[in-house]
């Protein structure tokens, strides 16, 4: 700026020169020294001036390369962000899928499968890997009319099962199912009652080929009756099981084997399996649950067949038929006899479902070969023939008061009638208290489908001696 004053002022001087020359002419020698004076001012203003620009180009290049760095710097934190949320995102999603898988509650409908449970035929309907389920029971029972008895009965409540399915789906063609059960709350005694029990229930591999073969080895559940294969407390009226179901039928009923099952046509389903057999010693006077091997180093010397074929011609209507037969001596000598018992247990049954109409009826009975020798050797009698059955009915009512609720209030009755002593042998004492009649009857009320509170009252009455009847409340649920 000082410069281009000075030239300013410089041509002021050279435009004023000629009227000063008018006035008094300088000499030439001045002039041309004025002159180069003026080209050198007018030189240095151009290199300034150049300079200037130069300088202007550096700053705009600085200036361009922060731009752009700064650009680069934004877009890679741009990146880094939206890596960020993605993988923010993907775990988010994979919590999720942890937390739906092992902590929130199931809210899909369990279903039945493959003659199970509806808790324990989960894994069949996972889609791959761990399926864990489960079932409770817990009671209290109060005696009743017992006080004249010569031993009386002490009231008593009971958490007596809690059940864990854990099965495991490798493939959608094989898959592993099993179920665990821990008895009476504790393994040890205490001071009122006797040790409880942790026990496998059942334990295969199920191997899916096709709707009408499937493949199952391993701790196989018999598939006899109601309840063998299917327990859990929300499928069966009343705090205790159907004493047919636990007399006639030894519920819950395991042996080893393999076999097949599958669904023959619409609505026909059946299952057949090889396994252990019973073992002749076990046999009671009341029932043949001690004959049961349950898989705990079971004698094989000889093998059962059982099956069961099932047909449901229409929706909520179910008949069908079971069967167990094999010798069970297991090469064992029996009042110093070599025998081998021929023993054989069917059943029938038949159930319909309607809105909230239950019906329900069975038979069952067990034919034993060589009783008088059994009898003999195990010091108690053991009949030839044991039978007994029951005819349930129950209705939902609730919905007659609130037709939109999803809760049940189910009442039900239930007649039973059963003999363990039914056919002893001559010269063998019959044990007429084990000729049963029972009636149940009571309430069933469920909040959702798998939890249920119980009470009912069973009456007892014995062909001979007297039976305590029962108020039995209790709660049970499946998951």
């Amino acid at each position: 700026m000082r410069l281009l004053r000075c030239l300013t002022a410089a041509l002021i001087v050279g435009m004023a020169s000629p009227i000063i020359a008018v006035a008094a002419t300088p000499p030439l020698e001045v002039l041309e020294k004025q002159l180069k004076e003026l080209q050198a001012q007018i030189e240095l203003l151009k290199q300034d001036k150049q300079e200037q620009d130069r300088r202007m180009r550096e700053i705009e290049a600085a200036e361009k390369e922060r731009a752009a760095k700064e650009a680069e710097a934004l877009r890679e934190q741009a990146k880094r962000g939206e890596e960020q949320e993605r993988k923010t995102s993907i775990l988010a999603e994979e919590m999720e899928a942890i937390k739906k898988r092992y902590i929130l509650p199931e809210t899909a409908e369990l279903k039945s499968a493959y003659g199970l449970g509806p808790a324990a035929s989960k894994v069949y309907q996972t889609q791959r890997g761990l399926a864990i389920g489960g079932y409770g029971e817990a009671s209290a029972i109060f005696f009743v009319n017992d006080k004249d008895q010569p031993g009386k009965q002490r009231n008593f409540g009971d958490l007596l099962r809690f059940v864990t399915y854990i099965g495991y789906k490798f493939t959608d063609r094989i898959v592993l199912n099993s179920e665990i059960e821990f008895e009476h709350a504790k393994v040890g005694a205490t001071t009122s009652s006797g040790s409880g029990d942790v026990e496998v229930e059942f334990a295969n591999l199920d191997f899916l080929f096709t709707d009408w073969l499937n493949f199952r080895a391993g701790l196989l559940l018999i598939p006899m009756g109601f309840l063998n294969e299917m327990h859990e407390p929300p499928t069966f009226f009343g705090n205790i099981r159907p004493e047919v179901e636990q007399r006639i039928i030894p519920s819950t009923w395991r042996e080893l084997g393999a076999g097949f099952h599958g669904t023959i046509l619409p609505g026909l389903t059946y299952r057949t399996y090889a396994v252990n057999s019973l073992n002749a010693k076990g046999f009671n006077t009341a029932n043949f649950r001690g004959a049961r091997q349950s898989g705990n180093r079971a004698l094989f010397e000889d093998v059962a067949w059982t099956g069961r074929l099932d047909y449901s011609p229409i929706p909520g209507a179910l008949v069908g038929g079971s069967f167990f037969w094999g010798t069970t001596g297991q090469d064992q000598l029996f009042a110093g006899k070599k025998i081998n018992p021929n023993f054989t247990l069917f059943e029938f049954h038949g159930q319909y479902q309607y809105r909230g109409l239950h019906l329900r009826a069975l038979y069952a009975q067990g034919n034993l070969s060589d009783a008088a020798v059994l009898s003999a050797d195990l010091k108690r009698s053991i009949s030839r023939r044991l039978l007994g059955g029951y005819i349930e009915a129950a209705y939902n009512v609730l919905p007659l008061l609130w037709p939109e609720t999803t809760m049940s209030l189910t009442p039900f009755i239930r007649f039973e009638r059963l003999d363990t002593q039914a056919d002893v042998p001559t010269g063998v004492t019959r044990v007429a208290s084990n000729d049963l009649r029972v009636i149940a009857s009571g309430i069933d009320f469920k909040p959702i489908p798998n939890v249920v509170f119980k009470f009912d009252y069973r009456a007892f009455n014995a062909a001979a001696g007297k039976v305590a009847d029962e108020v039995n409340v209790g709660l049970g649920f499946a998951f």
